[in-house]
């Protein structure tokens, strides 16, 4: 039987078909070697395995998952997701120039000016769901324009199409960071994208036991992507073999996990919308929020399982709220099978996020017990 075009949920769940050749397991095995022999005549016995700095098995079936999953031409794997963009952004050219979405991921941000200043990169930030500011941003050459699809913690939605066309009038390349949509929720490269990244540390993996990230691109033959991949070999910044392996046993579950998180999400901001304690909530899947049309065109499946929420009465009371929550581990992530609460203002204080935001990531645990427990940590 012929098929077309695999389903997200098929992919995942075979692993892209990898399975252990060696012993007819359907489980694909880990490969462990750092370095593969050669025949009585020097010869490699396998042309593609010379030595395991980047020539490993397991990691290219865990990236091959990805592409596929993704509609990209092709994948590569990184030690973290900041590993995957710094690895773009050494591509840009000293005294190049960059534009980047503002109100992103803090980590991100910080690493982005830090790199720009050294390099001599111009850099411009722009509130890029304002397209008369992206246009405006983009009225000058650029080499890159970085969006992230939606955006941590304020979960705005970016237009992705109608960056991609800013981009290219500016003579850029549209990367987007779409870790809290994943590859199974929204195809970036389909809407334009030239590159796409994901933090696999978060809802890919799921786990909350590997650190990953990953680059793909529309075009495996640009100049950027050789450049990404050469640079990936020499400098080393790969994945181990056993990391990998824990990614794909993570993606095999990915489309039904996110089916039952982006449920619970949607109905736990709801209820959040609904509650006296509540002063806003963040979520695309709600109506009221401004890139919810945006969201439903470019997200299938849901809007996603991360939520930001404004707590009535200021920063002790958005404290002692998550201080009261008994199924909501309070951690820095996002994208597990646990939920987690996070004050974010605790960790990126100097940035503007209000003392009162508590960011939720929500898991696969039954819907009622935690909509029981945001209540009763609500009601005091």
């Amino acid at each position: 039987m012929a098929f077309k075009k695999l389903k997200p949920a098929t992919i995942a769940a075979r692993a892209a078909g990898s399975t252990d050749a060696a012993s007819a397991g359907v489980v694909p095995g880990i490969h462990l070697a750092t370095t593969y022999m050669r025949g009585s005549d020097n010869a490699l016995i396998r042309d593609d395995n010379q030595y395991g700095r980047d020539q490993n098995d397991t990691v290219r079936q865990a990236e091959e998952v990805l592409r596929q999953l993704e509609g990209a031409a092709a994948t590569r794997l990184f030690p973290s997701g900041m590993a995957a963009i710094a690895a773009l952004f050494r591509t840009i050219p000293n005294g190049g120039r960059v534009v980047v979405q503002s109100g992103i991921y803090w980590g991100a941000t910080a690493w982005i000016r830090d790199f720009c200043a050294r390099r001599g990169v111009a850099l411009t930030e722009v509130e890029a769901t304002d397209l008369a500011e992206l246009t405006a941003a983009c009225a000058e050459p650029a080499d890159l324009v970085w969006i992230e699809v939606p955006s941590n913690p304020w979960l705005r939605v970016v237009d992705i199409a109608a960056a991609a066309a800013l981009a290219r009038q500016a003579g850029a390349l549209l990367a987007v960071d779409a870790t809290a949509a994943t590859p199974v929720l929204m195809h970036p490269l389909a809407l334009g994208a030239d590159m796409v990244m994901h933090s696999a540390t978060k809802a890919i993996n799921g786990h909350t036991d590997v650190l990953a990230g990953v680059l793909s691109c529309a075009d495996a033959d640009s100049a950027v992507w050789q450049a990404i991949t050469a640079d990936r070999h020499d400098a080393g910044a790969i994945l181990g073999p056993f990391e990998a392996w824990l990614l794909l046993r993570g993606m095999r579950t990915l489309p039904l996990r996110l089916e039952r998180m982006c449920a619970s999400a949607q109905a736990v901001a709801a209820f959040l919308q609904r509650h006296p304690g509540v002063e806003d909530v963040f979520y695309p899947g709600l109506q009221s929020h401004p890139g919810h049309d945006i969201a439903t065109q470019q997200m299938t499946g849901g809007c996603g399982y991360l939520m930001s929420v404004l707590i009535r009465g200021g920063r002790e009371v958005a404290l002692a709220v998550a201080g009261r929550l008994e199924l909501f581990h309070r951690a820095t992530s996002l994208g597990g099978v646990e939920s987690l609460i996070e004050h974010r203002h605790t960790v990126e204080s100097d940035t503007g996020i209000p003392e009162n935001l508590l960011r939720l990531s929500i898991g696969i645990e039954d819907v009622d017990d935690l909509i029981a427990d945001l209540d009763q940590a609500l009601n005091g």
